[in-house]
């Protein structure tokens, strides 16, 4: 049997019921975040938290629940699923209430869920890499929220599918930003670079990894806006997230980077990655 959390019990998901009035349904409103699970255990969980406290000051919304107590319910939800390798999805809406644009009246409960799903480390193409188109981003400016918002990344993921590209690398007026739901990053002349982590970009947890283990591995980490023309001519480019973990793209708009192949930065940062987490490569 599947379980999941919904506000302070765990139940079967079958027995789930959420309203047509609840306001993450009517209006996106809320917030959410995956944590990534390996071994039974939650990685990078404290980050993952306080991106989601801070994502519910920007939206003003408070958890139903303190940070304690979902921690609880999020281990006994795992433990219930025995769930091995895979991730823990939450989300928060702002509740059940009649339809409004402004917010229901104070003492609105918010909803919290959350529910395990299996899923297994992308180690294929983790090693040969994968290709992306370029799209403007026409996304809201507060991309720094992990709102529930995402019809913009849904529509662009969907095209990458259709030309048969494996995501989408968005751009504002030739400024590159992220994609679909990951963080872009380059490597030139031995520097990692990648955009700030302003409102134009969610900050992602990998991307703090990759930071720390740049760091360790003493190669330089920088901050600055990368144009796409700059990104074309990098010496390496790859993409960070909870499921893809450290992704090289070695084809952009159907031009290869690096030669086609992984480079030697994005392979020292994968091996880093996998002492970090406690892994051992199947790949």
């Amino acid at each position: 049997m599947s379980w999941m959390l919904q506000n302070e019990r765990i139940i079967p998901r079958g027995d789930a019921a959420l309203s047509y009035l609840d306001r993450g349904y009517c209006f996106g409103d809320g917030i959410y975040e995956v944590i990534r699970v390996y071994n039974g255990r939650m990685f990078e969980s404290g980050p993952h938290y306080d991106r989601l406290k801070r994502s519910l000051r920007e939206i003003k919304l408070e958890l139903p629940n303190s940070i304690d107590k979902l921690n609880d319910y999020l281990e006994k939800l795992i433990e219930a699923d025995k769930l091995d390798d895979g991730i823990v999805y939450l989300q928060v809406t702002r509740g059940v209430a009649p339809r409004a644009h402004a917010f229901p009246p104070a003492g609105t409960e918010p909803v919290l869920i959350a529910y395990t799903s299996e899923v297994s480390r992308p180690f294929e193409t983790m090693h040969s890499g994968i290709a992306v188109i370029t799209r403007p981003d026409i996304r809201w400016l507060r991309c720094d929220i992990k709102t529930l918002n995402l019809l913009p990344n849904v529509l662009a993921k969907q095209e990458s599918v259709e030309v048969g590209s494996d995501d989408v690398v968005f751009h504002r007026d030739g400024t590159v930003t992220e994609c679909t739901a990951s963080n872009l990053l380059i490597v030139r002349d031995g520097s990692i670079i990648t955009h700030p982590a302003d409102n134009m970009i969610l900050h992602g947890i990998t991307r703090l990894v990759i930071r720390q283990l740049a760091q360790h591995l003493d190669i330089p980490f920088v901050e600055q806006p990368i144009t796409v023309d700059e990104m074309m001519k990098a010496d390496e480019v790859f993409l960070s997230s909870t499921i893809s973990e450290v992704m090289p793209i070695v084809q952009i708009d159907g031009v290869n980077v690096g030669g086609g192949q992984p480079g030697p930065v994005v392979r020292r940062l994968q091996a880093a990655f996998e002492r970090y987490a406690g892994l051992v490569s199947q790949g």
